[in-house]
């Protein structure tokens, strides 16, 4: 696995390692832009999760009598060049993502985007896609911190290009310390919505997976530890230190559709030698459904807070 310069702690806390709803909107000249589509509805989200895979059922119905052509997005995580902490195989998850409509496969476009950063301050973002492209960047070097070939060297080319360029943007790498970037994929469809009709929009992937030893201070807030749960874990964790895993997944890009979805069902799988945790802010209750797997349902959800899982290894 690759090395980085943050924290893991940094890395869980931010929007790296999550994954995300579909969404409508275009990707122009100043970056993606993510609009909310009045004619189109949700009507369906079936969303189940492990680390192994993520696998998404949606069906949208278009509201009009008329046919809709509309560009579809998938945004993976925002990935930093930069950070300390083992992460799963990148390289697999932007390899891995597969979509279907209607049961057809389709092959989604891929946009590349990069970022920059001032220290941890996300409101500081900057899209300088356009200036790593005037200074001759491939997609496969701005896409550099997804790939764990040969890191080092690559990052190593990829400051030496950024010198000999001299653009004065992305020479802020060089001259500010708490300067940083981020790269970023896209994959991009367009979808016809027929209309009064449902659309059935499937796709799956391998998601990012961080990974750390377990305490309580990292995982109480975002990951919603109950007293019962801190206090099996401090029973099987003795005198050793127990390792877990995490993800996310960003549900509030799903309230971009004309209504708020009409059901919907997340399904968390774990291992058997696991204990898994996660936040909940809808109405539904968390039910366990059988060996290892987590299911929640809501009707009538607008998603408002994201999710964030671990995987908590005890045995």
């Amino acid at each position: 696995m690759k090395r980085f310069k943050f924290s893991l702690l940094a890395l869980l806390l931010s929007s790296i390692t999550v994954h995300a709803n579909d969404s409508t909107g275009y990707v122009g000249v100043g970056g993606v832009e993510y609009i909310k589509n009045p004619n189109i509805a949700m009507k369906s989200e079936d969303l189940y999760i492990s680390k192994d895979i993520i696998k998404v059922a949606y069906e949208f119905k278009n509201l009009t009598n008329k046919d809709i052509r509309q560009t579809v997005l998938f945004p993976l995580p925002k990935m930093s060049i930069q950070y300390d902490g083992d992460f799963a195989d990148t390289d697999e998850t932007l390899n891995s993502f597969k979509v279907w409509a209607n049961g057809k496969a389709i092959t989604p476009k891929m946009h590349v985007r990069a970022f920059l950063y001032k220290g941890h301050d996300e409101q500081s973002e900057l899209d300088v896609t356009d200036a790593f492209r005037q200074c001759g960047f491939s997609d496969k070097e701005i896409l550099s911190a997804y790939h764990h070939v040969n890191y080092d060297e690559s990052l190593s080319n990829i400051y030496a290009k950024i010198r000999a360029c001299k653009h004065p943007t992305l020479y802020r790498l060089i001259t500010e310390q708490d300067t940083h970037w981020k790269s970023q994929a896209i994959y991009e469809w367009t979808q016809t919505f027929k209309a009064n009709v449902i659309t059935r929009i499937d796709h799956s992937y391998r998601p990012m997976v961080g990974g750390g030893v377990f305490f309580h201070e990292s995982l109480d807030g975002n990951f919603c530890l109950d007293k019962t749960t801190r206090q099996n874990l401090d029973k099987k964790s003795g005198t050793h230190a127990l390792s877990y895993s995490a993800l996310g997944y960003v549900l509030t890009t799903g309230a971009n559709w004309a209504k708020p979805i009409e059901r919907f069902k997340l399904t968390v799988e774990r291992d058997s030698d696991e204990i898994v945790s996660f936040c909940w802010a809808g109405k539904g209750k968390v039910k366990k459904v059988g060996q290892g797997k987590f299911e929640v349902i809501e009707t009538n959800f607008v998603p408002k807070q994201d999710i964030d899982v671990a995987f908590i290894r005890v045995k």
